[in-house]
């Protein structure tokens, strides 16, 4: 099967020094399709430090992911998000070989601590423009 990397491109920073940073959200591996329904459901749900005050939030689909353009009250913000199958990757393990890797014994039960899938996010209320209409750090406890 295919592996996939869900890659966030965004914009950083302010001003003069207001630049884009790119890294890798996560791995999928399965089709294209779970990849992009994941990468969807990561896009939708992303609130990015700027703009602090945003005025309007867009979400485009591409081909191969989405394009988030938040305006704010003097600038626009853009993230790009990206599905790309991964070809190769320098700090990957090596496969275990057929000498040293253990038998096959069916299914194995999952580990206690394995990490539970991520809830769904509830539908955001929208005006007619597609501008949520609670913004998303409302109710946070965690801003200064």
């Amino acid at each position: 099967m295919a592996i996939w990397g869900l890659v966030v491109e965004t914009t950083v920073g302010l001003g003069e020094r207001k630049h884009t940073e790119a890294y890798v959200l996560t791995h999928v591996e399965g089709t294209r399709q779970e990849a992009l329904a994941e990468l969807e459901r990561r896009a939708r749900g992303h609130a990015p430090e700027h703009p602090r005050s945003p005025k309007r939030r867009r979400l485009f689909r591409e081909g191969d992911g989405f394009l988030l353009v938040i305006d704010g009250a003097w600038q626009s913000f853009s993230t790009r998000f990206t599905v790309a199958e991964l070809l190769d990757d320098s700090a990957a393990p090596d496969p275990p070989s057929a000498e040293t890797a253990p038998p096959e014994a069916g299914p194995q039960p999952e580990p206690a601590d394995a990490v539970p899938p991520a809830p769904a996010t509830p539908p955001v209320e929208r005006y007619s423009d597609g501008v949520p209409k609670r913004p998303a750090w409302w109710g946070r406890t965690g801003l200064p």
